[in-house]
C-alpha cells in the first residue's frame, strides 16, 4: 500500500471523527497542497464515505470508532474467557499474528506455558502483556500509535507483515453479520487486517457474543475465510449461521 493510499485512509478517518472539516483544515492538518486536498476529497467523495458541503466536507457515516479504553471495560470477562480458550490453539514454536483488538489483548495473559512462541503485533497493549513471559519473543510492527485503538499504523505495518510467515492470526472485529460478514470501524486498521489475514496459514476470528448480529465500516474478511471463531457463547442466530457456512466455531469454558 503507497504513502497516498494510507494518507486518503487516515484523512477518512480524520473526517469521520470530526465529522465537519474545512478543505484548509484537512490541507493544514496533512501538510499538502491545496489541489492535492481536492483531489484526496474527490477520491473518497467517489468512494461514498464522504461528501461535500460548502467549503468543505462532512462524513456519510455516523462515526462509531469508540475509544480503546471504553471498549476495554464492556463484556471484560467474556473477553478474558475468549483469550483462554484461544490461547489453547497456540503451540510451542508457532509465530502468530495478534491484531489489534480488545478481546484478542487477552490471548497474551494465558500463554505462559508455551514455548518458543514469536509473537507479532501492532496492538501497544498486547506489547505490554507480553513482557513478563520470557518465553515470548515479541516483534513490535512499525507505525506512529493511533490512540483511539491504541496499535501503530503506518503504510510501513503492512509491508513488514509481508515479510513473515505467519502461522496463526489470532483476528479482531468490531461486528460479525448474521450473514457472516466481518468489519471493521477504522478504516486505519483495515488494510493492516487484510495483510495479516493473507499472510496466515490459519486465521481465528476472536470475539465476544454482543458482537454478533453488528457491523461496522469496513469488511475485511467473511466467516468462510476463518479457520475457526472462538466466542464466550452462542447468540440467538449464530447457529443458522454455522450450518449455512459449515464455520468451526468453539465456544470458550
Amino acid at each position: 500500500m503507497g504513502i497516498k493510499t494510507f494518507r486518503l485512509r487516515d484523512m477518512e478517518q480524520y473526517i469521520l471523527e470530526k465529522d465537519t472539516v474545512t478543505m484548509e483544515e484537512l490541507k493544514e492538518h496533512f501538510k499538502i497542497s491545496m489541489n492535492t486536498t481536492r483531489l484526496d476529497v474527490a477520491q473518497l467523495v467517489e468512494k461514498g464515505m464522504v461528501r461535500k458541503v460548502y467549503g468543505g466536507v462532512c462524513s456519510v457515516h455516523k462515526n462509531s470508532l469508540i475509544p480503546f479504553e471504553e471498549r476495554e471495560e464492556k463484556n471484560k470477562n467474556a473477553k478474558m474467557t475468549v483469550g483462554r480458550e484461544a490461547a489453547e490453539l497456540v503451540d510451542d514454536g508457532d509465530i502468530i499474528y495478534v491484531d489489534s483488538g480488545t478481546t484478542t489483548m487477552y490471548l497474551l495473559d494465558y500463554l505462559g506455558d508455551k514455548k518458543d512462541v514469536t509473537i507479532l503485533t501492532n496492538n501497544l497493549n498486547a506489547i505490554n502483556r507480553s513482557l513478563p513471559f520470557y518465553n515470548l519473543n515479541v516483534i513490535s510492527l512499525p507505525g506512529t500509535l493511533e490512540r483511539k485503538t491504541n496499535s501503530f499504523v503506518s503504510a510501513d505495518t503492512v509491508r513488514t507483515i509481508e515479510r513473515y510467515n505467519i502461522n496463526k492470526a489470532f483476528m479482531a472485529s468490531s461486528g460479525l453479520s448474521e450473514t457472516g460478514i466481518i468489519t471493521t470501524s477504522s478504516p486505519l486498521e483495515f488494510e493492516i487486517k487484510k495483510a495479516a489475514m493473507e499472510n496466515s496459514n490459519y486465521k481465528y476470528l476472536m470475539i465476544d457474543s454482543t458482537k454478533f448480529g453488528k457491523s461496522a465500516l469496513l469488511t475485511f474478511a467473511t466467516v468462510n475465510d476463518m479457520s475457526r471463531i472462538v466466542i464466550d457463547k452462542i447468540p440467538d442466530g449464530m447457529e443458522e449461521l454455522q450450518k449455512r457456512s459449515s464455520v468451526d466455531i468453539r465456544v470458550a469454558k
